[in-house]
């Protein structure tokens, strides 16, 4: 179906949003499928008596997290690419659900900033000792992306001490040389301090949502209109070519002239004085 300006700037932004969507999605699952099936971690979900509640639930949530985000981009890309309003308004309802999750996780995280703190620190706390014992590289990709985001090292900070020195980021001066901040006390110090930016975060990702939603409702629209549009002019145009009169006679006000400008008419054989074979 041709769909207007409005409509096709719709579809092109669902694109790039399920796009990168896609993406998040995608790294999402794999890490948590990876931390949950890999040799180093897998013990940790069959053994009870660990206390290691944290990241069970952190993998546990990156699983379904990730999951559900490619569920939703598999309706997104669908529905705009193949302009299926069915797909569309599932995807309107599964946005508008993460959307709502999302701006009521980071209330209640900032709520609760303290406790959540605590938490990371206990997930942090379990990658580090599967790195130190396991090295597995996932971890040690995890440990690093947490040491570049934060500026810190390992527990301690040593780096002549620390067993997780090769993922920890370059010194920025002389004396980083020897002593960086402690993971533990930046992360605790963040959610203390940055509780405010934490909600931001949570309620911009929300207003994102919210405009991947505003955008499938436009484009759903716009498709029902010009779905309505071509049902009308086909039903007109039929109905136009049964009331063409026997006589060869064309009516001027044709209906649909930019879809046949030339209409055809089938002239009567008394007309057209057609011999007609003898017996």
């Amino acid at each position: 179906m041709a769909l207007d300006g409005c409509g096709l700037f719709c579809k092109y932004t669902l694109f790039i949003f399920n796009l990168l969507f896609a993406v998040v999605g995608f790294a999402f699952l794999g890490i948590g499928l990876w931390l949950r099936f890999s040799d180093g971690t897998r013990g940790i979900f069959e053994i009870e008596a660990l206390d290691s509640s944290a990241f069970v639930t952190a993998v546990s949530i990156l699983i379904a997290l990730g999951a559900v985000m490619l569920v939703v981009v598999v309706f997104g890309d669908y529905g705009a690419c193949s302009e299926k309003r069915c797909a569309l308004q599932v995807f309107c309802i599964l946005v508008t659900i993460l959307a709502v999750a999302d701006v009521a996780v980071g209330v209640v995280g900032f709520n609760n900033k303290d406790s959540v703190g605590a938490h990371i620190v206990e997930f942090y706390a379990s990658m580090y000792a599967l790195y130190v014992t396991g090295g597995d590289p996932v971890i040690g990709v995890t440990l690093r992306f947490i040491h570049n985001l934060l500026h810190c090292c390992g527990v301690t900070g040593f780096t002549a001490l620390e067993l997780v020195s090769d993922t920890c980021p370059p010194p920025e001066g002389f004396f980083e040389k020897f002593k960086m901040p402690g993971c533990t006390t930046i992360i605790l110090s963040v959610f203390d301090s940055k509780a405010e930016l934490m909600l931001g975060i949570f309620i911009g990702t929300g207003a994102l949502l919210i405009v991947a939603l505003v955008c499938s409702a436009i484009l759903c629209k716009k498709i029902r209109r010009c779905s309505s549009s071509f049902q009308s002019i086909a039903m007109t145009q039929g109905t136009a070519i049964m009331a063409v009169p026997p006589h060869g006679i064309v009516s001027s006000s044709y209906p649909t002239p930019c879809l046949y400008p030339d209409p055809v008419v089938f002239t009567p054989l008394s007309v057209a004085k057609v011999p007609l074979v003898q017996p």
